[in-house]
């Protein structure tokens, strides 16, 4: 892995994640990433063979993440210019470009050659016209459904993922009803469903999704709570952030 700090622009900050294996630039002031990133990474499961595609990968960093489990091939599918210009700068900070490719791309748009074994996503979450808009043209466009919605993702999954295959996705919990349509329309279904708690005894913030073609019946798996009772992360959350969970208490 090379030395990235002489790689920094003046708006921007070098993080690490699973004890220094991957590392990430970010923008200060434009987009980053938050916990439901490596949330959705410790919850996809995958095999050598597969090829995988990531809906919005923003900086790449759930593809990155990802690095450290088996596959062949991950195309991140991005649709602002700067933000796959910085997934791809991450790329090679992590010495994976012949692993992990950037398509700049909208996801209405785009039309891969290809079927994949597995589809993830941590989409934007908020629906257009509703919420409080960033003045950050590219935190909106992160946040906001405005270069695809729920249902455009879906659709997109429910042509581009292989009969055979999963995909996997986070969203907050007021949106399991959309969430739902949207599957039901186009003929995905749940196969298991975990909720995420902020803490013990408080209602779900998020759900991540296992989604295939055939399931008739969803596997609701123990909750995940982010904090204990003292307001530190519990030990499952500091296994998920240091990437030695790897959601093996399922496999």
């Amino acid at each position: 892995m090379k030395t990235a700090h002489h790689l920094l622009g003046e708006d921007e900050t070098l993080d690490s994640f699973y004890h220094g294996r991957i590392l990430i630039i970010q923008k200060k002031r434009g987009y980053r990433f938050s916990v439901d990133a490596p949330l959705l990474a410790d919850f996809i499961q995958t095999k050598e063979t597969d090829v995988l595609l990531e809906i919005g990968a923003g900086s790449g960093v759930i593809s990155l993440l990802l690095s450290l489990k088996p596959f062949r091939r991950i195309v991140c599918l991005e649709v602002q210019k700067g933000l796959a210009g910085l997934a791809r700068r991450n790329i090679r900070l992590n010495g994976l470009e012949d692993k992990i490719k950037v398509v700049e791309r909208d996801v209405r748009k785009y039309r891969p050659r290809i079927k994949f074994d597995v589809i993830f996503s941590n989409p934007p979450y908020i629906k257009k016209k509703t919420g409080v808009t960033s003045a950050s043209a590219e935190k909106a466009i992160a946040k906001h459904e405005i270069k695809g919605d729920i249902f455009d993702i879906m659709h997109f999954t429910g042509k581009s993922l292989k009969r055979d295959g999963l995909a996997y996705f986070i969203y907050p919990a007021r949106r399991k009803e959309d969430f739902d349509r949207a599957l039901e329309t186009n003929g995905l279904r749940i196969k298991a469903l975990r909720w995420v708690h902020t803490r013990s005894g408080s209602d779900a913030h998020w759900f991540l999704a296992e989604c295939d073609f055939s399931s008739l019946s969803a596997e609701t798996r123990p909750p995940l709570f982010l904090y204990d009772g003292k307001g530190k992360y519990t030990g499952e959350m500091k296994k998920i952030f240091a990437g030695e969970s790897r959601g093996e208490i399922f496999s």
